[in-house]
């Protein structure tokens, strides 16, 4: 049985954590700053951690 390929768009947005949670970026936090509030820049600066269903989805991805 072949070995299955990482999901190489999947490595490169999400991390697992040390007790094998998911986390990722949020949205919205590249560009036009000026128009964001402080309170929602501060909000999606902080990594998010994924849902359980969702994180099996991607763990499989990740080949884990």
């Amino acid at each position: 049985m072949p070995k299955n390929k990482t999901h190489s768009g999947a490595k490169k947005r999400f991390k697992l954590t040390g007790t094998g949670k998911v986390k990722h970026a949020h949205a919205m936090n590249v560009h036009k700053f000026q128009e964001k509030t402080g309170s929602r820049k501060r909000r999606v600066a902080v990594d998010g951690i994924l849902s359980a269903p969702d994180s099996k989805k991607i763990k499989k991805l990740l080949g884990k």
